[in-house]
């Protein structure tokens, strides 16, 4: 009987990967929760390394900055394949402002836990139309672990699930902060739609 050869597998193979998501509209904390959960697996001495598509630099070219200022270093990456190429043997891996990255960051997240590593992704759930955006709705349905974040919206203290877009642009993509867009609420956001 002949037995096939056992190979030895590597430490990221026998560690169990998933998918967290953190989501909400814009201002809800999403970047400042990814940001905690960084620093809490740094602080654990985990290999970390953190991504963010290179169309974003509101706050810094080179780091993942929260509306608060909170900051954290990363690699900024024109295409979802490009993380796998630099996550190298890390145990956990950031992306922030997922929503901006094609859709194969699906197939890439998946790789990755499936490899053992914890894969936190933050993003907009909606785009500001409250459309469905990018690969994150997605990715909520694969992930082990979805946080949906809300901001408080700036008409009438509410909770607020959605990103209202002030400027007159119909592009989908308009990267900005808030001079261009609003959180608000159910009610607030289809009155604002309404009255243009």
């Amino acid at each position: 009987m002949f037995l096939e050869p056992r190979l030895e597998k590597t430490e990221s193979q026998n560690r169990a990967g998933w998918i967290e998501v953190i989501c909400g509209s814009m201002f809800s904390g999403k970047t400042e929760e990814l940001i905690r959960r960084l620093n809490r697996s740094i602080l654990a001495r985990q290999h970390v390394e953190i991504f963010k598509p290179t169309i974003d630099t509101r706050y810094h070219e080179k780091n993942v900055v929260s509306h608060n200022e909170s900051e954290i270093r990363c690699t900024p990456v024109q295409f979802a394949e490009d993380i796998i190429l630099l996550s190298g043997d890390c145990d956990v891996v950031g992306i922030d402002e997922g929503q901006f990255f094609d859709e194969d960051l699906v197939h890439v997240c998946m790789r990755l836990a499936n490899n053992g590593k914890r894969v936190i992704i933050a993003g907009l759930d909606m785009d500001y139309r409250a459309q469905p955006f990018g690969p994150i709705p997605q990715l909520m349905s694969i992930a082990e672990y979805v946080t949906k974040v809300h901001a408080i919206c700036i008409q009438c203290g509410n909770l607020a699930s959605y990103t209202y877009r002030t400027a007159v642009n119909s592009e989908r993509v308009l990267v900005g902060e808030k001079d261009m867009y609003e959180a608000r609420c159910r009610r607030c956001f289809n009155d604002g739609n309404n009255a243009q």
